[in-house]
């Protein structure tokens, strides 16, 4: 996969809309959260402060987790648990934005992440677009106003184009 894909951000079946709020952009993540399935990747983009953040909190909330969910910019990798009736599911955190090099990434295990038990998202992906798996859920989130965002969901692979209907469902229905 090449660093175009992610920056491009162009799939069929992809969402836009519009959060008015970063408590609307966690409401997102929480309807998105409670259809989430182990082996899920989610890739978040967006400049510093548009709310990556604030929507992994939702996710978390939307499988149950009681967990403060903060910024692992300076650890790298943030676990969180899922309550008991998503099992208990792991839920990962990952920030890359202080990666400069590919070869950096294998001390993470980042592979193990996205192909195990839980859930993995991804905050500044970049620097790992030549290893990820071609199926993953884009979300990239971009600043309009002091409290609006735009957010555009594109899916690649099956997997992710029926987790996108899902939501749309549940959300916009």
């Amino acid at each position: 996969m090449s660093d175009h894909r992610l920056s491009a951000i162009q799939a069929a079946n992809q969402v836009d809309f519009i959060s008015h709020s970063p408590a609307q952009t966690e409401r997102v993540g929480l309807r998105l959260g409670e259809l989430l399935l182990p082996g899920d990747l989610l890739l978040l983009l967006g400049t510093f402060g548009v709310g990556k953040t604030q929507l992994v909190r939702g996710v978390a909330r939307g499988l149950g987790s009681d967990d403060l969910v903060t910024s692992p910019s300076f650890v790298l990798v943030n676990q969180y648990r899922a309550s008991p009736r998503f099992a208990g599911l792991p839920i990962y955190h990952v920030d890359l934005y202080r990666i400069a090099e590919t070869a950096e990434l294998t001390t993470l295990g980042l592979d193990e992440l996205w192909s195990g038990e839980g859930v993995c998202l991804i905050e500044w992906p970049e620097p790992a677009a030549p290893t990820l798996p071609e199926a993953y859920l884009a979300i990239f989130l971009q600043h309009l106003s002091e409290t609006k965002r735009q957010l555009r969901m594109a899916p690649f692979g099956q997997r992710y184009v029926e987790l996108l209907n899902a939501f749309k469902e549940t959300t916009f229905s």
